[in-house]
């Protein structure tokens, strides 16, 4: 007997598809992140339908347009944006308001007649429109209530390494997309590491025609087999202004890395007069850190470096540039007769490096952002990342630094989620789980109060040694980005992971409908591929 079985099949999935997308009840705005105060009122609900229309003024037409296009791919209503009121007609209105002193806080009040998203900025109000999205994934009935809404830290990022392995410009608006869609406010783009160099700098070409391309990958967790096969890739610098542009009009703000001193060998591979030893030098191969760093001793370093930077600031507006400074391995300077030849009483071989860098930068009226290393010797207005856990980032803190918190235990994203590692994609050791992520506390009481003002958020690192498709980014990235987001969005006392983990279920729902990849150890039920639903 042949049966066929395909059209049971589909049957069976349209049903899951529908009872994943579907929802009876009005929307009760238990969103990720979750808002600091939801007051529920009474009186009917709002019914979002074709009836209903955007009205926005002039300032707020990008944010109108986001709207719009967010209520089309999750409700399936193409809403008209209009900057003029008419009478019996009901509108979801975006507004600034001098009463919300938040420039990134909002207020949302839902009646039966209408919606009104007001912000202290136009960043304000993109959130706002972040928590109707979110909300509009469990229905297009909204219950009355007036969200009270700020984040808790001013610095929400997420990192992406296309060093170790490229990804397209289409991969990296989609990424940002992911950050908007957390609340989150900084991109970190990891540029430049020993393994490519992936920006267009037009004084220095040789950085993309020779430093972006590697010959070939180590396999493995550094086995000694190299597979052989070219890997490589660049952003032109109109591509990186269209990437800055697409973010900016999301509210988020790309900090560019060029790391330094160390993790420099791809450029050192197209200019090997910058080493201390004149190479020859080829891109790396291997992960972890090599001895071949800039030659601090050599004026045309600085030159280098300044052109470099001059030419970072000019496609980058960010107020803050990273530098990098980690894993900076001392041998070569102490080696080195230009090296040995500075004046070092008062520094070490990096601290004069990161000085001269960092005067060349405040010159520009940019802030210098580097790895927690760079505390040693660092001027004082110097933002410090501190990823080598959080004391660094404690310590810097109590010393007037500004600081970024990214602890490899709790924030480094390319490290397991799980301990059954066959099944996982990536090879870095190290196991963070979402419960973990959850669980960080960038700025705890345990940190003195006039040292926790300078704690100015935290961000999550994902590397990418081990990662080499799309996909794999994304499944690194998710659920974690979700914990890590309302860590840096809502109060402690408001967070509870059981009740983030009913509602990151619900989030699950755009997951899907953006077929982003993502880890389901939450999920032991789901058994079928996401993308067999759709």
């Amino acid at each position: 007997m042949n049966f066929n079985l395909k059209p049971l099949v589909l049957t069976v999935l349209f049903a899951i598809h529908s009872s994943l997308f579907t929802s009876a009840a009005p929307a009760d705005y238990h969103v990720v992140p979750l808002p600091q105060s939801i007051q529920l009122a009474k009186g009917p609900a709002f019914l979002l339908d074709a009836d209903v229309q955007i009205l926005a003024p002039a300032e707020l037409q990008r944010e109108a347009a986001l709207l719009q296009q967010y209520l089309k791919e999750v409700a399936g209503l193409q809403l008209p944006i209009t900057d003029k009121r008419a009478k019996k007609m009901r509108y979801i209105e975006l507004g600034i308001s001098t009463r919300i002193t938040n420039q990134e806080g909002y207020m949302l009040n839902v009646s039966q007649k209408g919606i009104r998203i007001e912000g202290g900025s136009a960043a304000g109000v993109f959130y706002g429109i972040q928590t109707l999205r979110k909300s509009a994934a469990s229905g297009t009935e909204f219950a009355a209530a007036t969200i009270t809404d700020t984040p808790r830290f001013s610095w929400r990022g997420m990192h992406l390494d296309c060093s170790r392995h490229f990804f397209s410009v289409e991969f990296v608006k989609k990424y940002i997309d992911l950050l908007a869609m957390h609340n989150m406010n900084v991109f970190h783009w990891h540029l430049t590491d020993d393994q490519g160099w992936r920006i267009e700098i037009k004084k220095y070409p040789k950085l993309t025609t020779i430093g972006s391309q590697r010959s070939g990958t180590v396999l493995g967790i550094n086995a000694d087999l190299d597979d052989s096969i070219p890997h490589g890739g660049y952003y032109t610098q109109q591509q990186a202004r269209e990437i800055v542009e697409y973010a900016q009009e999301r509210h988020i703000t790309v900090v560019p890395e060029i790391d330094m001193p160390g993790h420099m060998l791809a450029a050192l591979a197209c200019y090997p007069e910058l080493g201390c030893t004149g190479g020859p030098y080829q891109v790396g191969h291997y992960w972890g850190v090599y001895k071949d760093v800039l030659c601090v001793g050599n004026p045309k370093v600085y030159e280098f470096v300044e052109d470099v930077l001059t030419e970072i600031m000019d496609i980058f507006p960010s107020e803050v540039i990273h530098i990098g400074g980690d894993e900076a391995p001392t041998e070569k300077w102490e080696h080195c007769a230009k090296c040995n030849s500075l004046d070092l009483k008062h520094t070490t071989y990096q601290g004069f490096f990161t000085k001269r860098v960092f005067d060349f930068i405040t010159a520009h009226h940019r802030r210098v952002l580097g790895w927690d290393e760079i505390l040693e010797a660092s001027p004082a207005d110097a933002m410090i990342m501190s990823w080598r856990g959080t004391a660094p980032g404690a310590q810097a803190a109590k010393t007037g630094h500004d600081v970024v918190m990214s602890p490899t235990s709790h924030c480094y994203f390319d490290y397991q989620q799980s301990k059954e590692t066959s099944h996982e994609p990536s090879r870095c050791s190290g196991y963070i789980p979402v419960e973990k992520v959850y669980a960080l506390d960038p700025a705890p009481d345990s940190i003195p109060a006039d040292a926790r003002k300078h704690i100015l958020g935290g961000q999550a690192n994902i590397w990418t040694e081990h990662l080499f498709t799309e996909g794999m980014v994304e499944y690194q990235a998710l659920p974690r980005m979700s914990a890590l987001a309302e860590v840096l969005w809502t109060m402690p006392e408001h967070k509870n992971f059981e009740t983030f983990k009913e509602r990151l279920t619900v989030f699950t729902r755009l997951y899907e409908l953006y077929h982003y990849q993502y880890a389901k150890h939450l999920w032991p039920d789901r058994q079928l591929p996401s993308r067999w639903l759709f």
